[in-house]
């Protein structure tokens, strides 16, 4: 049974900021500087100062009446986050929030939800925090970090490396819970390839053009699929239909169908994955299996550059790996992903 770290069943904007709260102390009591590099990666795009709240180390510094051989000293900061469960920010709130605010030399006001805020309402909260400033006359601004939950994930996941196995798990979970409650908008689906680990099954995945995966794993909406073998992806798809199976009463398969059609072909594709996977030990019949069909597995050398194999799946912006908007059907993906690598 997989470990969940972060509890589910209970909506709501106090849930969503204990559960984000707890996915950054698990980050900072693993790695107080990698959680430095995080707060230092969402600040940088919208500050000119240098955001360093790390301990810094500094040889013969002068103190008033000597001058000391060294000093460790930490830079103090305060980070206010205020969370909804849409764009629902306003600015006499927000003012109300400023007032948390005192002596600390960096301040940060992070504004939390599934969406980015309406320029209107950006520009509004700018106007709030520079009368705030000059009311307090501090001398460094308030920056003003606004952020959804999968960018909050995304920077966690970028200050990692392979073989942070406990956190990459720990960030995994609390996109699973983003997911599941509905803090990701999936609009932009188009644009996604999901990389799935393929070792064992990859012949059978290529022949019947259908991958499987436990259906309580949430995921990014995607509309690509590409399966990872031997340090690269091997072949890439255009998912044509997702379908949930219950198949723990033989006699009575129950059917749940996310995208595209219910056919008896991809009720027997179902059927001989069932079959197929008893020799590498799945037992499939044991809980609910989501199944992603293709149209077809394309063959591609998609490679990556590091070291270490990854931990588990990975979703890629086709946008940014490619450096185009328009994104081409799967055969010429396939091509393109060649001339490519990753980390």
């Amino acid at each position: 049974m997989k470990i969940h770290y972060f509890q589910r069943y209970h909506q709501g904007e106090d849930v969503a900021t204990a559960n984000t709260m707890l996915l950054l102390s698990r980050l900072y009591h693993y790695s107080s500087d990698k959680f430095y590099l995080f707060l230092k990666s969402i600040c940088a795009p919208n500050s000119t100062w240098d955001f360093n709240p790390g301990l810094s180390f500094n040889l013969q510094e002068s103190a008033p009446k000597s001058r000391l051989d060294a000093v460790i000293v930490q830079q103090s900061f305060k980070v206010a986050v205020e969370t909804k469960l849409s764009d629902w920010f306003y600015e006499d709130q927000i003012r109300k929030h400023l007032d948390v605010f005192g002596e600390e030399q960096y301040k940060v006001l992070m504004t939390l939800a599934p969406v980015h805020m309406a320029n209107n309402k950006m520009q509004a909260i700018a106007r709030a925090i520079a009368k705030h400033k000059e009311e307090k006359g501090y001398d460094l601004p308030i920056i003003h970090v606004n952020i959804t939950f999968e960018e909050i994930a995304a920077a966690c996941h970028n200050v990692l490396d392979d073989r942070d196995y406990e956190m990459l798990d720990i960030v995994e979970d609390y996109l699973d819970y983003c997911y599941h409650d509905g803090l990701i908008a999936g609009a932009d689906s188009w644009k996604f390839m999901r990389m799935q680990l393929a070792g064992a099954t990859f012949d059978f995945n290529m022949k019947q053009g259908v991958y499987y995966d436990g259906a309580n794993r949430g995921f990014r909406p995607h509309d690509y699929l590409g399966l990872y073998k031997n340090k690269s992806v091997r072949a890439v798809g255009k998912i044509v239909a997702m379908i949930v199976a219950d198949a723990s009463n033989p006699n009575d398969v129950k059917y749940t169908v996310e995208k595209g059609d219910l056919t008896n072909e991809r009720k027997t594709k179902i059927a001989l994955a069932i079959k197929d996977a008893k020799q590498y030990g799945y037992n499939l019949r044991k809980v609910p299996h989501r199944y992603f069909f293709v149209d077809m597995f394309y063959e591609t050398d998609f490679q990556k550059a590091t070291r270490y194999p990854p931990r588990g799946s990975r979703i890629f912006d086709l946008t940014e790996v490619l450096g185009t908007q328009n994104i081409p059907a799967a055969p010429l993906l396939a091509t393109l992903l060649r001339k490519k690598t990753w980390k």
